[in-house]
């Protein structure tokens, strides 16, 4: 079981090369959740992305004879990007397959990075974390620690390693992974006591959590550390991303918006606590983001 020490080293290993992103507050988004919400924006990352931490963490620690074999990832779009620049920062080859109908955005920056891009059909082929240390430190420093935290959810990497850093930091705080709807295989797996998988049920915006079943690790460490999942649905992502630009002036893809959006939607209860919101991502196209802020709302 990964501990709480090793993601203390990790951001070690990190610190210099990622941006230390703040925790922001709205009085708009406060006053709807009758509570305090704390956001973590992690698309003002280099990359867009919270991904540059995992993937850094990683390539740092080869050893000179793999780092020259250079490394092979798969990722919607925001992993292959960490991977890219992971990469070009540590002067190692990165190849990167990613779906085919990945974010145009995301598949442009991945080259522009230096990665070389294999694509794949995902309906078809088959492929084979320190921000939460961060919350903690960050909001007792505020003087308003976390109580519950909202995470975006797809394999379940970055909801298994800030459970373990929040857990440790912040005894009785409670993790929830967030999914989008048709694709909450993490909520049913934590529900049942085993992972399951929900295949490709349908397509839907959230492009980087459109995974069919959580990892083994991952599973195991969220089996125990965190709470039940929460689920989202494509209007109420839509409703978030609109949210989160008018109000809080953030550009945030839909995948790192289906924390906020479990917050405006009310899938559980703020009133009167403090509340961690995990804005995974701002990496979305252009014309869908433009076409979702014309909706109204």
């Amino acid at each position: 079981m990964i501990g709480i020490r090793d993601v203390e080293a990790a951001a070690e290993r990190l610190s210099g090369v990622i941006v230390d992103t703040p925790l922001l507050s709205n009085a708009e988004l406060d006053a709807r959740a009758g509570g305090r919400v704390w956001l973590k924006p992690e698309m003002f990352q280099e990359i867009g992305s919270f991904k540059i931490r995992g993937a850094f963490n990683l390539m740092q620690q080869l050893s000179d004879d793999q780092a020259a074999n250079g490394v092979v990832a798969w990722s919607s779009g925001n992993h292959a990007q960490g991977v890219a620049l992971a990469g070009k920062l540590l002067g190692i080859r990165a190849a990167i397959v990613m779906p085919e109908d990945a974010p145009a955005a995301k598949l442009e920056n991945t080259r522009r990075l230096g990665g070389e891009v294999i694509t794949y059909d995902r309906y078809s082929d088959d492929r084979e974390a320190i921000a939460g240390l961060e919350i903690a430190e960050q909001s007792l420093a505020l003087g308003e620690p976390a109580d519950q935290v909202l995470i975006p959810c797809s394999g379940g990497g970055l909801t298994a390693g800030c459970a373990i850093a929040l857990t440790a930091r912040l005894p009785g705080v409670r993790v929830h992974p967030v999914e989008p709807e048709h694709y909450d295989d993490t909520t049913r797996s934590l529900a049942g006591g085993e992972r399951v998988c929900v295949g490709q049920a349908a397509p839907s915006i959230c492009d980087s959590l459109l995974v069919g079943s959580p990892g083994q690790v991952n599973f195991e460490i969220m089996r125990e550390l965190t709470a039940p999942g929460l689920v989202v649905t494509e209007t109420e992502v839509r409703e978030a991303m609109r949210f989160a630009f008018q109000q809080l002036k953030l550009v945030v893809e839909p995948g790192g918006a289906v924390g906020l959006a479990a917050v405006l939607a009310g899938k559980l209860d703020t009133r009167g606590r403090v509340t961690a919101v995990v804005l995974s991502g701002g990496n979305v196209d252009r014309e869908l983001f433009a076409e979702i802020q014309a909706e109204p709302g």
